[in-house]
């Protein structure tokens, strides 16, 4: 068990460190336990993990981009300002 974890560990400090793929740390230590668990598979599970992983954080920024993007086309004009009112009794 321990150098399972230390292989994943490795893998995802080397992942992070050279392609700095966002998500892929944190789906590759879930993947690496879950394949572990699931019959001793936690490098083939932290391969997955970090494909996985990666891949959700880019659909997660690409939604984050397109609301951005709708609330700029949706922000309301800038709006003249209001005429003066007068105080003066109408003729």
């Amino acid at each position: 068990m321990k150098p399972a974890f230390v292989l994943v560990f490795a893998l995802a400090l080397t992942a992070s460190g050279l392609a700095q793929a966002k998500g892929c740390v944190k789906g590759a230590v879930v993947g690496g336990v879950a394949g572990h668990v699931a019959g001793h598979h936690a490098v083939a599970g932290a391969v997955a993990g970090c494909v996985v992983g990666h891949e959700m954080a880019k659909k997660d920024a690409e939604k984050k981009k397109a609301q951005q993007q709708a609330a700029q086309n949706n922000a309301p004009a800038a709006q003249p300002a209001p005429a003066p009112v007068s105080n003066a009794p109408a003729r």
